[in-house]
């Protein structure tokens, strides 16, 4: 069994995204490419996010820290600290309303 702080994972990968010049940190928690279940925080500086891309399966994003807005099409959902989004499956984009760290979490398409 594995055991890990995702309050101080936020925190460390927020300080890492106010450093870096993109705004934005990452780390994978849990599976990767190989696996069908893949859990990864994101850290995001205000104003910084994801452009719009195709999901890979069915997915899920737990706001840790911050607001962010999930943006699909023409529709726009909010989320703060506490909130899971349930990513449509379609193109999508994200993007930090004030500094956030989430957790993503994907199962691939079989």
């Amino acid at each position: 069994m594995q055991k890990l702080s995702l309050d101080a994972l936020a925190r460390e990968h927020l300080e890492r995204a106010a450093a870096a010049a993109n705004g934005r940190s990452a780390t994978t928690v849990y599976g990767g490419h190989a696996h069908t279940l893949r859990q990864t925080l994101l850290a995001l500086t205000a104003g910084t996010g994801l452009a719009d891309h195709d999901n890979p399966g069915e997915a899920t994003l737990l706001v840790l820290r911050g607001r962010v807005r999930l943006s699909s099409g023409e529709t726009d959902w909010e989320g703060r600290t506490g909130d899971l989004l349930v990513i449509p499956d379609a193109r999508h984009g994200l993007e930090a309303l004030e500094d956030a760290a989430v957790l993503l979490t994907v199962a691939k398409k079989g």
